[in-house]
């Protein structure tokens, strides 16, 4: 088969999963969560073009509610009045209809945002092993939680606290040093063939 024709067959293959993930949300909404430098953006808006579902990040929200960047509300406020303004634009968002969401890393820790991704949406968990977290991470300065003498052993810290809970997620997808399709796809895969039985199990109508 000619590298065009497998395109073509590709493009049918995730539009016929597309519309099935589609009619499993019946309007609800895709989550991604999981910890920083994981690819939760990156990925979100790759799905986005693949299920034609808008793609919204949960921090630019949080920032554009705020007035200012992540980094400066950690930095004036602390961590704590930086959480509960996530867990209200989330429980926002995800009453507005629809969508991709990406979540901050601490976001899915919090009960009551856990409670509502669960009822009007899917939890994906994008799972990465700590060296390729690191390589990512190192790329941008804007990470609050890893500004310490130790970045490394704190991202370990991370991961063995909140993995635990990640893990409650609807479906977990493991994030390589591969292409974004390649995980978007697997995603697209995984959800096609769960969220019938996931949207049962709800009475999601």
């Amino acid at each position: 088969m000619s590298t065009a024709s497998t395109q073509e067959v590709n493009r049918a293959v995730i539009a016929d999963r597309s519309s099935t993930i589609r009619r499993a949300l019946g309007g609800r909404s895709i989550v991604l969560v999981g910890i920083m430098g994981v690819g939760k953006s990156t990925i979100g808006k790759r799905l986005s073009q693949y299920l034609d579902i808008p793609f919204v990040d949960a921090d630019k929200e949080i920032e554009k509610a705020a007035g200012m960047s992540v980094q400066d509300i950690f930095d004036q406020f602390g961590e704590e009045a930086f959480r509960s303004g996530e867990k209200k634009v989330i429980k926002r968002l995800m009453g507005e209809g629809q969508k991709i969401l990406a979540t901050g890393g601490g976001a899915f820790m919090n009960e009551e945002v856990r409670t509502d991704i669960e009822q009007d949406g899917v939890s994906v968990w994008l799972n990465a092993d700590l060296d390729i977290l690191m390589k990512r991470v190192q790329r941008r300065a804007d990470r609050p939680l890893l500004k310490t003498e130790d970045p490394e052993a704190t991202m370990k810290a991370l991961l063995d606290e909140r993995n635990p809970i990640y893990a409650l997620a609807d479906v977990h997808i493991e994030s390589r040093t591969v292409s974004r399709d390649v995980i978007a796809g697997e995603v697209v895969d995984l959800l096609a063939d769960v969220l019938p039985g996931i949207a049962e199990e709800r009475g999601w109508r």
